[in-house]
């Protein structure tokens, strides 16, 4: 449904896409993950043909991607970062707005917004005006906004910034109802749990560039080690502890952490044993111990040396 091969965008000295490239299938949610100023949003942009790249090519079911009037638009649905709706008028007038772009007139009309309307739960407050709604009603509005036609291609870049999570989880199940649907979903996102939650497959971008490309499953198995063991302590831990640690067989990662010690281990067995037994011996009092498997976090953390909600680096990456 989607080809993006070798995609490049430059602003003066800055590269915002550099030499992107990645597919996604029908039917298939494609998380495009980077921290903020990865290139996500100029990617997407480029995507749906908001912006043109200085180089590559964006191919929509196998035909590229041309001008503003190219006729392969109609299978795109684009929700964006910003709220694209007017305040003054009710979500149904909003809706007959963005139809009526799209095209669509009389019953055919009615019946796209009654879908929509019924599928992001807003049924009951389509004669309300925008402007009285909660922040996570608008981003399924907007959503909604984006299916009057019935795009088999839906773009939706940070589409839960900035709302509750009782919203974040009606969004969450949308997006499953339109993937058994059929539709070809692309969700740019920073949060790597909701990219553990919704995607079959994980681009991760950083500087412009993509690092990984590969199934949740694909990218746990680049962890030098799958488990997590977080460790409070008494009193902050020294140099000699943390080296201690770090030499103990089938111990990955250890770094310090507000209260104690955060261990990355290959099991709970005998490499967790051996932590507690050198902090003890080492007068080093536990205060608690708290267990877990390895995220997508510690992945991207170990693709490129740095957390997905750093900064974005000094050379202005967006």
């Amino acid at each position: 449904m989607l080809e993006v091969n070798s995609i490049r965008k430059t602003y003066g000295a800055v590269t915002a896409a550099d030499n992107i490239t990645f597919r996604a299938r029908q039917g298939e949610t494609l998380g495009l993950l980077g921290p903020n100023g990865a290139g996500k949003t100029t990617t997407v942009s480029i995507i749906a043909g908001l912006l043109r790249p200085d180089s590559g090519q964006v191919l929509i079911a196998g035909r590229p991607l041309g001008g503003d009037a190219d006729p392969a638009k109609r299978n795109i649905g684009l929700v964006p970062q910003d709220i694209g709706l007017y305040g003054e008028l009710s979500a149904r007038e909003n809706l007959v707005l963005f139809a009526t772009l799209y095209g669509l007139g009389g019953a055919p009309r009615k019946r796209a917004i009654d879908g929509a309307l019924g599928l992001v739960g807003l049924s009951d407050r389509g004669k309300d005006p925008v402007k009285t709604f909660s922040g996570g009603m608008k981003r399924r509005l907007n959503l909604a906004a984006a299916l009057l036609h019935d795009p088999q291609l839906l773009l939706l870049d940070e589409p839960t910034v900035g709302v509750d999570p009782q919203s974040r989880n009606a969004i969450f199940d949308n997006l499953e109802t339109l993937k058994k649907r059929g539709k070809t979903l692309l969700y740019t996102t920073h949060y790597m749990e909701e990219a553990e939650r919704l995607c079959d497959r994980i681009v991760i971008i950083d500087h412009g560039r993509v690092i990984a490309d590969a199934t949740p499953r694909d990218l746990y198995s680049r962890l030098p080690a799958s488990r997590e063991v977080l460790v409070r302590l008494e009193r902050p831990p020294t140099p000699e502890l943390l080296a201690g640690l770090r030499s103990i067989p089938g111990v990955g990662r250890v770094e310090e952490v507000a209260d104690g010690v955060r261990i990355d281990t290959e099991s709970f067995g005998a490499p967790l044993a051996a932590c507690l037994k050198h902090l003890a011996v080492n007068g080093a009092p536990v205060q608690s111990v708290q267990t877990g498997r390895a995220t997508l976090e510690r992945v991207f953390i170990t693709l490129t040396g740095h957390a997905l909600r750093d900064q974005p680096a000094s050379d202005g990456t967006l």
